[in-house]
């Protein structure tokens, strides 16, 4: 396996990984399927894309994690194959992440995680991300209520 940037040809890829893992439900804010234009823009290499990495297992992207810039502030998403976590693939990914980063003037990152998201929330944990705020009213567009929990990493 190996860590690398994100190139607009992954986006495909990265929109299948993605996809997987809002039909599976219950670990990521996002409800609705994203086109491969829509991962590009928003993921890889977009105006607000700070760092986009991906896990490359032969040639097929197994997981990846993208920094974006919003609301001034550096923000994380990281998004692995149903039925590959805990296999080191996230750990792979923050490190290079945290490279990528490198020089980019930003401080700090924050992950926003459903407060439902155990494994989501034990992985940030897991890389050294800390509490600064919760949203308990956090509601997805059907009205559940999951509320989410904020955190953040020094650089």
């Amino acid at each position: 396996m190996k860590f690398r940037s994100a190139r607009p040809e992954d986006a495909a890829a990265m929109a299948r990984v993605l996809n997987a893992v809002i039909a599976l439900g219950g670990t990521t804010a996002h409800e609705h399927p994203k086109t491969e234009a829509q991962v590009r823009e928003d993921y890889v290499d977009g105006a607000d894309v700070l760092s986009s990495v991906v896990a490359d297992v032969d040639g097929e992207v197994t997981g990846w994690q993208s920094v974006g810039r919003w609301q001034g502030e550096a923000h994380i998403g990281t998004f692995v194959q149903p039925g590959l976590q805990a296999q080191g693939i996230g750990a792979g990914l923050f490190a290079a992440t945290r490279a990528a980063l490198a020089g980019s003037g930003f401080d700090y990152l924050i992950a926003s995680i459903r407060a439902d998201n155990r494994p989501g929330l034990a992985y940030y944990a897991r890389i050294g991300f800390r509490d600064i705020a919760q949203d308990p009213d956090f509601a997805l567009s059907d009205g559940r209520m999951v509320g989410r929990v904020h955190r953040r990493f020094d650089l």
